[in-house]
């Protein structure tokens, strides 16, 4: 059974809200500017919503939600393992689920993801042969993307094709279809789904090698004839380290290729990485120890100073190509829901987002607004 909630508008977004069927208790009480009016002559904003606030389970991030973002994508539940958990059945309800949510609420959907060599149906890994991955590649995509044809914007077609060097990584795709692989799922994708923008997502894609692979590749499905219509790079990026000068040459490098660019993904993580640890792979794990989980009983100010000082310098960037960027989405609604509290070191406390555990707006919100206001 599905819970119905009072939606009001955007300038009464701030309602105070007790008893979150997530434990959690939101103490808003003013009226909080909406970032999705804010850039709406710049780009999309958007955020990833879990299962919970897609079956409106969340009443403080169900206010939210409508009021700040415009486009959503789900965190995991158009997965391949989700969707198709075995050979040749589906399971639409969340996918379904989430589409109504959208539509009821007048979001654009980025359905994410289609091809992944993670989070894959178990039968994917016992696979021996070639036929057997050709035709799960051609018949998942044509069902999924076929289905939603329409009723979603747009699809990440394929996810994280890439390793580090801008080499094509090892996936079971890959190494059963080899390097074309990619294209032939844009191939399909164009046929399956005619009215649906398409994708090609992945982290690290501003750094050179990995950039210098990612445009071969786009550039490899262009000259193939078939469509792509833009790249989103993911942007889980550190407080203390974010590329500026690199997120600039690649919006100037991808922009030059045709395509939108989009900034998909989007958290700045303000905890020590781990050693060892590189981009984004969710593969990636290490021990839990005090020392990197500094802030385990809140973020003290001079950190939320900092943290908001660099989402003001990157949206400024991302005003500046106001022109090439569609879309920026946030990995996540608030700082409780960030999958950065459990990767890649599980039980810690992370901040990367622009409302904390309370849905209450941060410095950061309101630095990020300043800039948009700003740039009119």
């Amino acid at each position: 059974m599905t819970t119905k909630f009072l939606f009001l508008p955007v300038a009464f977004a701030g309602l105070l809200l007790t008893g979150c069927a997530s434990g959690r208790k939101s103490n808003i009480t003013d009226p909080t500017p909406s970032l999705k009016e804010v850039f709406k002559k710049d780009f999309a904003i958007g955020t990833a919503l879990n299962t919970q606030q897609i079956e409106e389970k969340d009443p403080g991030a169900g206010l939210l939600i409508p009021a700040q973002f415009e486009a959503v994508t789900p965190e995991n539940i158009m997965k391949a393992a989700l969707l198709q958990p075995e050979w040749n059945r589906y399971n639409f309800e969340l996918a379904d689920k989430l589409v109504a949510y959208a539509e009821r609420h007048h979001l654009k959907v980025n359905a994410h993801t289609l091809i992944w060599h993670s989070q894959l149906p178990r039968y994917m890994y016992r696979m021996s042969s070639t036929d057997s991955v050709r035709q799960f590649l051609h018949d998942h995509i044509t069902t999924v993307a076929g289905r939603y044809d329409g009723k979603v914007y747009s699809w990440d077609v394929v996810n994280e094709a890439l390793n580090e060097d801008g080499t094509m990584r090892k996936s079971v795709f890959q190494q059963k279809l080899g390097d074309d692989f990619v294209v032939e799922a844009f191939r399909i994708a164009q046929q399956a789904a005619p009215h649906t923008k398409l994708y090609y997502n992945d982290y690290n894609i501003e750094q050179p090698a990995k950039r210098a692979g990612a445009i071969a590749l786009i550039k490899k499905i262009q000259a193939a004839g078939v469509r792509i219509d833009g790249v989103g790079i993911q942007g889980h990026w550190s407080v203390d380290h974010i590329p500026f000068e690199q997120i600039e040459k690649s919006i100037q490098e991808f922009s030059s290729l045709g395509i939108e660019v989009m900034f998909t993904e989007l958290d700045i993580s303000v905890l020590p990485a781990p050693k060892n640890v590189v981009g984004a792979d969710i593969s990636q794990n290490a021990a839990y120890n005090e020392k990197i989980n500094p802030y385990a009983g809140g973020l003290p100010d001079s950190m939320q100073n900092k943290l908001a000082s660099g989402y003001e310098a990157l949206f400024r960037l991302f005003l500046k190509y106001d022109k090439q960027i569609s879309r920026i989405t946030f990995w996540g609604v608030d700082d409780g829901q960030s999958w950065l509290n459990d990767w890649p070191v599980r039980g810690r406390t992370n901040y990367p987002l622009l409302f904390d555990r309370q849905f209450k707006p941060k410095p950061a919100f309101y630095k990020v607004i300043e800039a948009g206001r700003q740039q009119k």
